[in-house]
C-alpha cells in the first residue's frame, strides 16, 4: 500500500513503529556490534592520556605517587628508562605485563621506532589461543565457551621526553585489550528483554497516539461529507488539539456561511422567478388581447408591452452584470472624465419618471468635478443607487444626489427619505443575493443584485464606500473617488454646497 493512500491512523502508526525500530536498531548496533572497536578506542585514548600526564609532571619530585595511582587505576604497566637503559620507575609487574619481561634489545628496538615515528610510539600485538596440551595439533573439543578463539591484544605505547636537566627519559606504557565477551553476553540479555518490552509499549503507544490524532480528524471528515451533501446544519464536533479546535471552528463559521448564501440563493431564484414571471405575463396577457380583440391594438397596450419588455431586459443585465464582474471577464478602462456632467446627463434620464410618477430627483454640485475613472461603471453605479434610493424613498418621494469635496476626494451621496435599514441588517446589503425589502410588491421590483454590482464595481476602483441609515430615518449611500491630479490642485479645500 503506498503512504498517499493510507489514512492518517495507519500512517501515524506506521511511522512510530518505524521510529521505535529504528532506535532498537541503533542499541543493538552501539551497545553489541560496535561494542568490541568503542572499547578498544577507549583504551587507547586512555593510554596516551595516561602517556601526556606522565610527560607533563615527568620534572616533579613526587613522580612515584602519581605513577603509582596511573598503574593501578587505569590497569596499566609502566615503566621508564634512560637512555642508556637504567630503570627510573617500574610499576608492578605481573604475567600480563609484556614490557616487564621483554629482553632489553626488543625495548631499545621500540624505542628507536619512536625515535622515527616522531618520538611516539603505538603498538598492538596479539596474544596466541590457548591449544590443547594432549594434541597440540588441534583445538580444545566440545562446546567451547562464547568468545572462544578471540585473542587479546596488548598495546605497548613508547614516548621519549626530555627534562629539565637536559636528559631524556623513554616511557613505556603497556595495557591489555580484553575481549568483552562477558558484557556483551549481558547486554545482549538485556537488549532482548528491552526490545521485546519496548516493541510492545511502541505499538501501544503507536496505536494509541494515531487514534487520538486520527479520531478528531475522522469526525471532521464525516461532518464535511454530510457538507458537501448540502447538509448545511451538520455541526463539526473534533476537538482535542489546538489546531484541531481551530479547524473545527472554521468550518463551523463555513457551515453557516454557506448555509445562509444558499437560503440567498433559493430567495434570489424565487424572486428572479416572480420578476420575470410577472412582465412575461404582462406581454403574453396584452399581446393576446391584441390579437383576438377589434380595436386592442392601441398606443397605449404597445407601451405596456415595451415596457415590460425593458424591465425583463433590466432583470437580464443585473444577472449577466453581476457574473462578468464577479468572474473577472470585465476590465476597468480608466479616462479623465467629468463627473458631475455625468451625474446631470443620467438625472435627465429619470425626466419621464419625475413627470409621471412625481419623483423629484435634487442634485447639489460642488461644481464641475473631475475623476479619472471607467465613466461606464461609475454611471452604472449611479443608476443602480439611484434606482435603489426611488424604490424605498418616502411618501415625499424626494431623493437627493450630492456632490462633495473632501480634501483630495469627490464625496458622492445618494440619499432617500424612507424607513432606513436596520442597524443588524447594514453589513448584508453589499451581498450577492440580498434584499432588505422581504415582502414582494410591484413598486420594489429587483433581483437583489443592485448593490452587489455597486460594491463590485467600487472595489475594483479601491474607492470607499458605505450606507449610513437607521429605521425610520432614511438611509444615505456613499462612495469617494480621487480627484483627477489636473483638478485636486484647483479643488484643494474647495467649497461644499448643502
Amino acid at each position: 500500500m503506498k503512504l498517499d493512500k493510507m489514512s492518517i491512523k495507519f500512517k501515524l502508526f506506521f511511522y512510530l513503529s518505524v521510529f521505535a525500530a529504528a532506535m532498537l536498531i541503533m542499541l543493538w548496533l552501539f551497545q553489541i556490534v560496535f561494542l568490541d572497536d568503542f572499547y578498544r578506542q577507549i583504551r587507547i585514548n586512555n593510554i596516551k592520556d595516561s602517556a601526556e600526564t606522565i610527560e607533563e609532571n615527568i620534572n616533579n619530585d613526587n613522580l612515584n605517587i602519581l605513577l603509582n595511582s596511573i598503574s593501578q587505576q587505569n590497569q596499566t604497566f609502566i615503566r621508564i628508562l634512560l637512555e642508556d637503559g637504567s630503570n627510573v620507575f617500574s610499576s608492578d609487574a605481573a604475567p600480563d605485563s609484556l614490557i616487564h619481561r621483554m629482553p632489553s634489545s626488543e625495548l631499545y628496538a621500540l624505542y628507536q621506532k619512536a625515535l622515527q615515528n616522531g618520538g611516539t610510539l603505538l603498538e598492538l600485538r596479539t596474544r596466541e589461543e590457548p591449544k590443547d596440551i594432549l594434541y597440540k595439533d588441534k583445538p580444545f573439543e566440545g562446546k567451547m565457551p562464547r568468545g572462544y578463539g578471540m585473542k587479546d591484544e596488548s598495546m605497548i605505547y613508547v614516548e621519549t621526553v626530555e627534562k629539565e636537566d637536559g636528559s631524556k627519559v623513554i616511557i613505556f606504557l603497556n595495557s591489555t585489550i580484553t575481549p568483552v565477551t562477558a558484557t556483551v553476553d549481558t547486554l545482549r540479555i538485556q537488549l532482548v528483554y528491552v526490545t521485546a518490552i519496548t516493541v510492545l509499549l511502541a505499538l501501544g503507544m503507536a496505536l494509541f497516539v494515531s487514534k487520538s490524532i486520527s479520531r478528531p480528524i475522522i469526525k471532521i471528515n464525516s461532518s464535511a461529507k454530510e457538507l458537501a451533501r448540502g447538509n448545511y446544519d451538520t455541526v463539526f464536533e473534533g476537538r482535542g488539539y489546538l489546531e484541531i479546535a481551530e479547524l473545527n471552528d472554521t468550518l463551523n463559521y463555513a457551515a453557516r456561511e454557506l448555509s445562509k448564501v444558499e437560503g440567498l440563493r433559493r430567495e434570489l431564484i424565487a424572486n428572479i422567478s416572480h420578476d420575470l414571471r410577472t412582465p412575461l405575463t404582462m406581454i403574453t396577457g396584452y399581446g393576446e388581447v391584441m390579437r383576438d380583440l377589434p380595436g386592442e391594438n392601441t398606443p397605449g397596450n404597445i407601451q405596456i408591452i415595451i415596457d415590460e419588455a425593458k424591465r425583463l431586459t433590466t432583470l437580464v443585465n443585473d444577472i449577466l452584470d453581476i457574473s462578468k464582474l464577479q468572474s473577472g471577464t470585465q476590465a476597468l478602462t480608466a479616462e479623465r472624465f467629468n463627473l458631475t456632467k455625468g451625474i446631470e446627463e443620467i438625472l435627465k434620464r429619470y425626466g419621464k419618471l419625475t413627470e409621471q410618477d412625481g419623483y423629484r430627483l435634487k442634485f447639489e454640485s460642488a461644481g464641475d468635478i473631475w475623476v479619472n475613472a471607467d465613466p461606464v461603471k461609475i454611471s452604472q453605479v449611479l443608476y443602480n443607487l439611484i434606482n435603489n434610493a426611488i424604490t424605498y424613498t418616502g411618501a415625499d418621494k424626494t431623493v437627493t444626489i450630492a456632490e462633495r469635496i473632501s480634501g483630495s476626494r469627490v464625496r458622492i451621496e445618494i440619499i432617500d427619505t424612507g424607513e432606513g435599514i436596520a442597524e443588524e441588517q447594514l453589513p448584508l446589503i453589499w451581498d450577492r443575493y440580498y434584499k432588505v425589502d422581504k415582502a414582494h410588491k410591484r413598486a420594489a421590483i429587483g433581483t437583489g443584485l443592485g448593490l452587489s454590482i455597486v460594491k463590485t464595481i467600487l472595489d475594483m476602483h479601491r474607492a470607499e464606500y458605505g450606507v449610513i441609515s437607521k429605521n425610520g430615518q432614511g438611509s444615505t449611500f456613499w462612495f469617494e473617488l480621487r480627484l483627477d491630479s489636473r483638478d485636486a490642485e484647483t479643488k484643494e479645500g474647495g467649497c461644499k454646497l448643502t
